[in-house]
């Protein structure tokens, strides 16, 4: 591979190397430089820089070659720390995860509410971040940052949620500004769907050559894709919602303002509706009324994957219609490797799987070229948390993964 010399200077050069580092480490310097084309003294002053900033560390380990043992690099996992809080209109989810994405940390506070006043929302984020990462004994200087992720649509460059259901006070609400200005360590907010994508690819140590893409379940249907080690984020940082595709011509139509979207058809909400209305099925799964939506699916996966016939059939038809999704995703942006995150694959997941792998064996435009690879998020309830997180731990250490998000300051 040719050198290239004036990659040197660029900033994608210390995220090439991190990203390297991240998915194929413990890795010599010299596979470095045959793995990146950039010359060996460009390698060796990124990678000095890295290791006196605490990222990188030397493994101790040395290959043997015949020559001068090469020492091994791998990413220190202990060099910073990301903090991610998911809000719903119930709980709050707060997750710490070091370098590496290994998770940390985990507090839950449900029966969360919207607070009156502004300040009080915020209040409530911050004190929920204090007594996290005090919890853990964890220096403010070693925390990269927060991310508090939801639903989107959202403004990233502002820092606000543009609409959060059940949650209407948070809308148009300064949260980046206000939490930097409460906590002093950079802030973002970004889409629940986004963050999972990153968390997932930070997390399984994915190389930066796959094509990988992420189909989000929660109350609404998102996805992410991470091209070259970066999130693919659109004009406005709100691309992949593929919940907003129609799959239903002249279908009912969506709050977005489109008709027929998939989130109508195959969302968790709807699920629960359809067995409620179903004759006999809510009783027999002992669903109440007053149950919130996201027990109520836990409760009728669950007896989709114990054989309920009625409820199987929800599930499946849900199934088929997010495989028509993640067909769409797939041919797109030819993904070799897909994961499905979120909340509505904790129970039922393996089902969606299955149905999926299936779909894009027998349908994917590049199939008799490739396969692409379909898994489940390894925890898929906190994947957004966790990716919240790895966004800022992403923007701290290697930053230069394309379009920067700049953490809002006051």
């Amino acid at each position: 591979m040719a050198r290239r010399e004036s990659a040197a200077a660029g900033p994608g050069s210390r995220a090439l190397v991190v990203d390297l580092i991240r998915s194929s480490g413990p890795i010599s310097r010299v596979e470095l430089v045959k793995a990146t084309g950039l010359t060996q003294p460009t390698i060796s002053n990124i990678v000095r820089r890295l290791i006196d900033d605490g990222v990188v560390r030397e493994t101790g380990a040395t290959v043997a070659t015949g020559g001068k043992p090469r020492t091994l690099l791998m990413i220190n996992s202990r060099s910073a720390y990301g903090v991610g809080i998911r809000v719903e209109a119930d709980t709050l989810t707060c997750v710490v995860t070091d370098t590496r994405g290994g998770t940390i940390g985990r507090e839950l506070v449900s029966g969360a509410s919207s607070p009156e006043k502004p300040e009080d929302i915020v209040a409530q984020l911050a004190a929920l971040y204090r007594d996290v990462t005090q919890g853990l004994g964890l220096s403010p200087q070693s925390v990269a940052g927060l991310a508090v992720v939801g639903p989107g649509p959202v403004d990233v460059a502002r820092g606000r949620f543009l609409a959060l259901p059940g949650l209407e006070r948070w809308a148009d609400l300064d949260l980046g500004r206000d939490l930097t200005a409460r906590l002093g360590v950079p802030v973002l907010v970004d889409s629940e769907a986004a963050a999972a994508a990153v968390g997932e690819f930070w997390g399984r140590q994915v190389s930066r050559e796959r094509t990988f893409g992420c189909l989000y379940m929660n109350s609404g249907i998102g996805s992410g894709v991470v091209l070259d080690g970066a999130l693919h984020r659109g004009a406005s940082s709100n691309a992949g919602e593929i919940g907003h595709v129609s799959v239903v011509r002249d279908g009912a139509r969506c709050g977005c303002g489109n008709r027929g979207c998939l989130e109508l058809y195959a969302a968790p909400a709807v699920l629960v509706e359809r067995a409620r209305a179903t004759p006999g099925l809510a009783g027999r799964l002992e669903i109440r009324p007053d149950d919130p939506d996201a027990r109520a699916f836990d409760v009728l996966a669950r007896a989709a994957i114990y054989g309920d016939e009625q409820a199987r059939a929800l599930i499946d038809e849900s199934a088929l219609l997010l495989a028509d999704g993640a067909l769409t995703l797939a041919n797109l942006w030819d993904l070799d490797t897909l994961v499905l995150a979120g909340p509505g694959f904790a129970v039922a997941g393996s089902l969606y799987v299955s149905e999926i792998r299936r779909r894009l064996a027998e349908r994917a435009f590049s199939r008799g070229v490739h396969a692409v690879r379909v898994d489940l998020s390894s925890n898929p309830r906190d994947s957004a948390a966790i990716g919240g997180a790895a966004l800022v731990l992403q923007g701290s250490v290697a930053p230069g993964h394309g379009p920067e998000v700049t953490a809002t300051r006051s």
